[in-house]
């Protein structure tokens, strides 16, 4: 892979030791702690290949997007110049990239400006990459995007990274209206360093125009691997508890990154494609806890219970308790072993019994409307009684807000 920021004059050879080789120990400025629940993570694609592959170049759905993802090494430009070309209503760019060859990013920044289409980064974009975003009419990011900047150098022979005279960026970032303050802190950082400036002072400084949300756009979590391996990694991203199922029922694992892609491929926005996975998965831990042995069933009622105790709102408690959120329980008890890992406890220990998974029904009209307090005075209760049968019910047999449909005796 290219170190970011690597002009073209010298041989290619030792250039992926450069910024590759730093495992982002040099990263200076404040990295977001989440980068999205489906995006890949700049440092995970991060390696010592010295030469990566060709950047992916793809039309979007619709036509008017043309999505490219890896290194800028010869002849990015040149490619996505025949994208482009071949269709002329592409009207935004999406950026996703660790850098590359500078004149590759200034040429495809040219082609930017000259087509007056928009940017966008969905997750990263560095260096070499910059030079490409800051020519778009509009330059976007999401909240979690990272943009990164350092300064110019040519690899040497062993994988030095030798200074260079870094007045044609400078030009190039000036002359896109950048702020010079800005200009002379990203080309001040060293090279064996990254500077990542948060949306606000990317904002002040000229260099992006809009902060959007996952909803507004098309998703771009698949640009680099849109085969059902790649689908399969975005489902574990967003939902690791789905991992249970990858020995125990690869097939129903499958059946969710296939759904997955061809939201992907229909044009639908991150957010959509996040919300069919939650609810995939939801369904799918129901249907596996619904042929629980009774021992696991009383474990899970017990988080439930926990994490309705736990939530911190009357939302989220009804959420767990009255709508059957099973992910919402695992998540509203952090840290290490907190819900997350009881749940994939559990999970297991369900999915080992190796019987079909069981259906979990079909929904019951609505009963009364219950408060959490109520909620979880309700399953204490069954969980005191130890009735499985109730409790079975309450969870999985009576289809949405099953809780409040399981009244016990004597309860209104």
């Amino acid at each position: 892979m290219a170190g970011a920021g690597v002009r073209r004059g010298r041989a290619w050879a030792g250039a992926g030791i450069v910024l590759v080789g730093l495992g982002l120990a040099g990263v200076v400025g404040t990295l977001t702690p989440a980068f999205g629940a489906l995006s890949r993570n700049l440092e995970a694609v991060l390696d010592t290949t010295p030469d990566g592959p060709p950047a992916r170049i793809t039309l979007g759905p619709g036509g008017r997007d043309v999505r490219l993802w890896g290194d800028l090494n010869d002849g990015t430009a040149a490619r996505l110049r025949v994208v482009l070309d071949a269709h002329p209503g592409v009207t935004r760019l999406h950026l996703t990239s660790d850098g590359g060859l500078v004149d590759e990013g200034a040429a495809i920044g040219e082609q930017v400006a000259t087509r007056g289409i928009a940017t966008y980064v969905p997750d990263y974009c560095v260096s070499a990459c910059t030079l490409a975003f800051i020519r778009g009419r509009e330059r976007l990011i999401v909240a979690d995007s990272r943009l990164g900047f350092h300064a110019p150098y040519e690899p040497g022979m062993f994988g030095q990274m030798i200074p260079v005279d870094a007045s044609d960026e400078r030009g190039r970032y000036l002359a896109a209206g950048l702020d010079p303050a800005f200009v002379e802190q990203a080309l001040a950082t060293p090279s064996r360093d990254i500077w990542i400036p948060d949306p606000a002072r990317l904002r002040a400084a000229g260099v992006i125009t809009r902060v959007v949300g996952p909803d507004d756009l098309p998703d771009s979590t698949l640009d680099d691997d849109d085969s059902l391996a790649g689908a399969r990694a975005a489902v574990l991203r967003a939902v690791d508890l789905l991992a249970a199922f990858t020995a125990h029922r690869p097939a129903l694992l499958d059946g969710i990154a296939a759904r997955y892609r061809a939201s992907y491929r229909q044009g639908r926005s991150e957010s959509d494609g996040l919300a069919l996975i939650r609810a995939e998965a939801m369904d799918a831990l129901r249907a596996a806890f619904a042929g629980a042995d009774d021992a696991t069933l009383a474990a899970l009622g017990r988080l439930v219970l926990d994490a309705m105790t736990a939530s911190g709102s009357e939302e989220t408690c009804r959420a767990i308790g009255g709508d059957g959120d099973l992910l919402s329980a695992a998540e509203a008890l952090p840290g290490r072993q907190g819900g997350v890992a009881r749940m994939r406890a559990l999970l297991d220990r369900a999915l080992a019994r190796r019987q079909p998974i069981a259906p979990t029904g079909t929904a019951a009209p609505p009963g009364p409307t219950l408060g959490c307090t109520d909620l979880r005075r309700r399953l204490a209760a069954i969980l005191t009684r130890g009735d499985a049968l109730r409790l079975r019910e309450a969870l999985f047999g009576r289809g949405a807000r099953r809780l409040e449909a399981s009244a016990l005796p004597g309860e209104p």
